[in-house]
């Protein structure tokens, strides 16, 4: 009989060490079964709720060329644990005439199906519910509730038992005078097309290491994104402003603003970089901008310049000018 291996760690849970236990183990069983091992598929520091895995993909175009007959796993989680993904992957190899054997449930069936991916899909989402718990504990203690931002520094420590203490951060000395600048430039009517051009001329890298763009710098306002309206530097953390949900199909995270009422704020003074007057002279701005832009796509869906302004004027004063 030919087996196929498959092998798969999520950064939270595993290291990669844990491939190589897999795949040891596994080939143990095969070879006391008399099986013979032809095809060995991994997927490092991936979660098991998407299945836009190189390995797994590989796995299921081969299972479709009839490349094995069993596929050999340590446990049904390795393979998915989202519900609709590891019904999705049964129904295939069954169609393939390929048998899923796994060391922890033996060999599978549409039962396993159903009570192993209703226990997955809750552990993922326990996982979630703890995740976040932590995370709002965090922000509570004016901590970083995850993710980088430009002008910020990761401040590295751990506590009296070797563990990583989580969410320092300190200001970073150079790339603050970059924002201010920004700041400073943008208030003074720059706009942020100009502002990145000037910057990629000078040589200065954006927050991602690369070159910058007007939308680096203007972002989202109503998402808190973009240098000028990251509420961070004038020294207040907003978390929990977007939630962030897989597609299922693609797989991908797309984010989506949250009501008000479920963001969490938290004063952390000793992060200002931007002082109160200047932030509000830029959402002068940035408002005037906006109305500005508002009024011209007006005239622009009136026609002409001439229909515009005899829509804009009194009906007697175009006349007189006329």
């Amino acid at each position: 009989m030919k087996v196929a291996i498959y092998a798969r760690y999520s950064n939270d849970l595993q290291s990669t060490s844990s491939i190589k236990d897999q795949i040891r183990i596994c080939r143990e069983r095969a070879v006391k079964e008399g099986w013979d091992i032809t095809e060995q598929y991994v997927d490092q520091g991936i979660s098991g709720a998407s299945l836009m895995r190189p390995g797994i993909q590989q796995l299921i175009e081969d299972a479709s060329n009839g490349a094995f007959q069993i596929l050999l796993a340590e446990a049904l989680d390795r393979i998915s644990r989202d519900q609709e993904n590891i019904a999705g992957i049964y129904k295939r190899l069954t169609y393939a005439g390929i048998q899923i054997v796994t060391l922890s449930e033996g060999a599978i069936n549409e039962l396993h199906i159903g009570l192993k991916g209703t226990m997955n899909a809750l552990f993922l989402k326990d996982l979630a519910d703890k995740t976040r718990r932590g995370l709002r504990g965090r922000v509570e203690a004016g901590k970083s509730g995850g993710g980088k931002s430009y002008g910020y520094d990761v401040v590295r420590q751990v506590d009296s038992n070797g563990e990583p203490i989580r969410g320092d951060r300190t200001i970073n000395a150079q790339q603050s005078k970059i924002i201010r600048r920004i700041f400073c430039d943008y208030a003074d009517g720059t706009s942020p097309r100009v502002i990145a051009k000037q910057l990629n001329s000078e040589g200065i890298l954006g927050p991602a290491g690369t070159s910058w763009g007007p939308s680096t710098i203007h972002g989202n306002k109503h998402r808190g994104t973009g240098i000028l309206d990251n509420e961070l530097y004038i020294g207040r953390l907003v978390w929990n402003r977007l939630r962030y949900m897989k597609d299922p199909e693609t797989g991908k995270r797309n984010s989506r603003l949250n009501p008000p009422d479920q963001w969490i704020t938290q004063d952390v003074p000793h992060l200002q970089i931007i002082e109160h007057s200047l932030w509000q002279r830029v959402k002068d701005q940035q408002t005037a901008t906006s109305l500005g832009k508002q009024a011209n796509k007006n005239i622009r869906g009136l026609g002409s310049p001439a229909s515009a302004l005899s829509a804009l004027w009194p009906h007697q004063m175009w006349h007189m000018w006329q």
